[in-house]
C-alpha cells in the first residue's frame, strides 16, 4: 500500500510543530531538533518538516511511501517506461531513517521521491558509508522548484473572495 509524501521547509519549527499538530489532531510520531514526521492513516499521509539546509520555507518535495520493495520496483518501472529520467539512490539514509528510494522531477521542477523504508536511524543522515554520503539526502538540487513569482489564485489574500478559487 501507498502514503502520499510531502516534505516542507519551515523557518520555526517549534510553530510549525504546534500548527499541524492542531491541524492534524494527533501529535507528531517523531521529533528531533531539526525535523517532525507525522505518520497520518486518514488519509495515508507521511507529512515531514524540517528546518535543514539553507532552503527558503515552503514546498521540498513530494512523494510515494511503498510498504515493500515490489511496490517501489513498480513504480520506477512506471517513471522509466513515461521516460522520466531516475535518479537511483537504492539503499540510504536521511531524515532518520534508512530506505531503499529513487528520485523523479515533474515538469515543474518538483522533486518526486519514490522509497520504502528500512528503518529507523538515530540521526538524519549517517554518513559512515560511501553511498550515504554521496546521497542527495531528500530532494536533489536540481530538481529544487523556482520561487513562485505570482500569488496563487487560492492562497488567502486580504479581500480576496474564497468562492473565486481555482
Amino acid at each position: 500500500m501507498q502514503r502520499f509524501h510531502v516534505h516542507l521547509h519551515v523557518d520555526d519549527l517549534a510553530q510549525n510543530i504546534a500548527f499541524y499538530t492542531r491541524l492534524f489532531g494527533v501529535e507528531p510520531t517523531r521529533v528531533e531538533r531539526d525535523y517532525a514526521k507525522w505518520m497520518l492513516e486518514d488519509p495515508r499521509v507521511n507529512f515531514a518538516i524540517s528546518t535543514r539546509g539553507h532552503h527558503p520555507p515552503g514546498l521540498d518535495h513530494l512523494g510515494f511511501q511503498v510498504d515493500a520493495k515490489e511496490e517501489l520496483a513498480d513504480l520506477k518501472a512506471r517513471a522509466q517506461a513515461a521516460d522520466m529520467a531516475v535518479l537511483d539512490e537504492g539503499s540510504t539514509t536521511c531524515c532518520y531513517a534508512r530506505s531503499d528510494k529513487h528520485w523523479i522531477t515533474d515538469p515543474q521542477g518538483i522533486a518526486w521521491e519514490h522509497f520504502h523504508s528500512l528503518g529507523n536511524i538515530p540521526v538524519f543522515h549517517e554518513t559512515s558509508d560511501a553511498a550515504a554520503t554521496n546521497s542527495a539526502c531528500c530532494a536533489p538540487k536540481a530538481a529544487a522548484p523556482a520561487p513562485a513569482t505570482t500569488t496563487s489564485c487560492c492562497a488567502p489574500r486580504s479581500g480576496s473572495n474564497p468562492s473565486t478559487c481555482c
